[in-house]
């Protein structure tokens, strides 16, 4: 067979001819072009830890999960695998959330190794170890992916909790934990969990409006749910990013807050703006409320 030899201009426009053929198919995108679309059912990487969750979480605990019971088991149920059927892997829970007991059975019929489950504990349990082995057998799990110290509000915490950090990091070298870090509600406590090289993953309350965000102590629950500057938080945010955290936003919605569509579509994008956030925790109690999400989420993504 005779060989036809090329020269180099001939080899280069025929490869972009190549290129371009692969890059459209009958005037459409080919899937290499399309997996560039980022949506809320996306598999994305926690900061550093390795671990993949989507980028949208369904919540479990709103007003400590008395919004999520009113649903009954088989209303909770059918929103968890709902949620899951959508695209939605990850759930976050807390040892105090009245739906505490409930999850386990609620993600029993999902495969294990495709969800995404967070948890949290008060510092002021007796005995962490223990606890972190109660989180395992509730939820009927070997391990729980992302353990995080809950709601702390106090300034210089990592000092004066360390016996409570050493047990996660004893459950995590038994496998009972694959990551650990903090959920704060306090501008100090945020900075410090910043400080500290024990973190891993923060929950970080996040707003354009301010609304349930960090800042300095309340001095009552009324005075909490008052706009503050979220300067302060989104700086903090980034300094969690250049070490390599893992960072999930929460009261995305100002803690149930936003009954405006304009405040929810608002802050949504503010969110997904935001590329130091790997994901994005909501509370739902039901179905056209996790359509929403996944559609002002799809819609932001896809503009940005």
């Amino acid at each position: 067979m005779k060989m036809t030899r090329i020269n180099r201009r001939q080899f280069l426009k025929r490869s972009a001819t190549a290129t371009g053929a692969l890059m459209w198919a009958g005037g459409a995108f080919t899937p290499a072009r399309a997996a560039a679309k980022r949506t809320a059912a996306d598999q994305v990487t926690l900061g550093g830890t390795g671990i993949k969750l989507s980028r949208l979480g369904m919540g479990t605990g709103s007003e400590n999960g008395l919004v999520q019971t009113g649903l009954g088991r088989e209303g909770f149920n059918s929103l968890v695998q709902y949620a899951y059927d959508h695209g939605i892997t990850y759930f976050d829970c807390a040892q105090t959330y009245r739906t505490f007991n409930w999850l386990g059975a609620a993600i029993k019929g999902l495969p294990r190794e495709k969800i995404f489950v967070q948890s949290k504990i008060d510092v002021q349990s007796a005995d962490i170890l223990a606890t972190i082995d109660h989180h395992r057998k509730v939820l009927d799990t070997d391990f729980v992916d992302s353990m995080l110290v809950h709601c702390m509000v106090r300034a210089g915490w990592p000092e004066q909790w360390k016996k409570t950090m050493d047990a996660f990091d004893e459950a995590k070298s038994k496998g009972w934990i694959r990551t650990k870090g903090v959920s704060c509600h306090t501008l100090p406590a945020l900075r410090d969990a910043t400080a500290s090289p024990w973190n891993e993953v923060h929950l970080v309350r996040v707003n354009p409006q301010g609304v349930h965000v960090d800042g300095p102590p309340a001095a009552s629950w009324e005075a909490e749910g008052q706009p503050r500057d979220v300067a302060p938080v989104l700086t903090e945010i980034k300094a969690m990013r250049a070490k390599g955290r893992g960072i999930i936003g929460m009261k995305i919605l100002g803690n149930g807050k936003f009954v405006d569509a304009a405040d929810r579509e608002k802050s949504i994008r503010f969110a997904m703006s935001m590329p130091e956030l790997d994901a994005v925790v909501i509370g739902f109690k039901s179905r056209a409320e996790i359509d929403e999400a996944i559609q002002r989420i799809n819609s932001a993504l896809a503009e940005s």
